[in-house]
């Protein structure tokens, strides 16, 4: 049934081409094509650094495919950078994998099960429902308090941050996943001409953008 599911959702879901890009990376990112400026600036998750924020889903095969990219590109993170995972929610097995990510957040093991989860849902297949009591069971194979993880799943601090999330995506016009939203001003888009690394270089550019309107120095201090 889970699988039914999530196959119905990912057709509701642009697909990320991956392919190797048919356009030069040289030509400057294409606004309107490769990002679009927001109408409203948004409020970040956090100050003092340029965020780079993933709307993404564990149930979104498109975000486990652009995942490998991003731990690469996160390795020469530059230090005025702040990367921010918010996870999406856009049915009833998408919020149960939500409440996963921010259950594992709070109980800081979200770094070290972030991928596995992601190979566990697309590659080895290991939901078969995808209920709160099956993947807190999964993440008790993985050495996390089985009850202490599944009542943070239910608890009020993450419905308070998935409530968040919900409006974080509304605000910011989020229509596919992954989607990455630059600084609270900036919606980046992939493209099938482009991909991930195309996304990823817009993300470049328009940090670079920010810094030269002065938000920060590269070692991510405030300009005076």
């Amino acid at each position: 049934m889970f699988r039914r599911a999530l196959t119905a959702l990912l057709l509701l879901i642009p697909l990320a081409v991956t392919a190797a890009p048919l356009v030069d990376f040289d030509t400057k990112p294409r606004l309107g094509v490769d990002y679009e400026i927001l109408p409203t600036p948004q409020p970040t998750y956090g100050q003092g650094k340029i965020e780079v924020a993933e709307v993404f889903s564990y149930a979104c095969i498109h975000c486990a495919h652009f995942q490998p990219v991003v731990d690469a590109w996160l390795k020469n993170l530059p230090a005025d950078v702040r990367y921010e995972y918010v996870p999406a929610v856009f049915g009833p097995v998408w919020e149960r994998f939500a409440r996963a990510f921010l259950a594992a957040k709070l109980l800081g093991v979200q770094p070290r099960t972030h991928s596995l989860i992601f190979k566990a849902v697309h590659e080895d297949h290991v939901f078969k429902t995808a209920s709160l009591e099956e993947i807190a069971d999964w993440y008790a194979s993985h050495g996390v308090n089985r009850q202490k993880f599944l009542a943070t799943m239910n608890g009020p601090k993450v419905d308070a941050m998935i409530d968040r999330a919900k409006q974080f995506a509304l605000s910011t016009g989020i229509q596919a996943t992954p989607t990455l939203i630059l600084a609270g001003k900036y919606r980046l888009n992939i493209q099938a001409d482009r991909g991930f690394e195309g996304l990823l270089r817009t993300a470049d550019f328009l940090l670079a953008q920010e810094r030269a309107a002065g938000a920060l120095k590269p070692g991510g201090e405030k300009r005076k």
